[in-house]
């Protein structure tokens, strides 16, 4: 199994969770008001008067093939909203339990 780690400006939630629902990934923790500032390129998403974006981060614990189908859905959401701001990060769930 699969941890992934989605960071994305909250304007792109509504894409994030069409595609979870696309690829069959029912279950996921969610966070809002996440602040940040993208390590390449990106702004600061930070709620203030200078900064006023804001993230919000999606993590998922998935089977080992849904893997690049999410990815690849990531990387076509940043292509057509690349200014908005997305990052995904994939970790190895080790154990989980419950």
């Amino acid at each position: 199994m699969k941890s992934v780690f989605i960071i994305y400006n909250q304007a792109l939630t509504e894409s994030i969770q069409e595609l979870l629902d696309h690829n069959n990934v029912r279950g996921f923790s969610q966070w809002k008001d996440v602040m940040g500032r993208g390590s390449k390129k990106g702004e600061p998403h930070m709620g203030t008067h200078t900064w006023p974006a804001m993230n919000s981060a999606t993590i998922a614990i998935v089977e080992d093939h849904q893997v690049t189908a999410l990815l690849s859905g990531i990387e076509k959401i940043n292509e057509t909203a690349e200014m908005q701001g997305i990052r995904a990060f994939v970790w190895d769930v080790v154990a989980s339990v419950g």
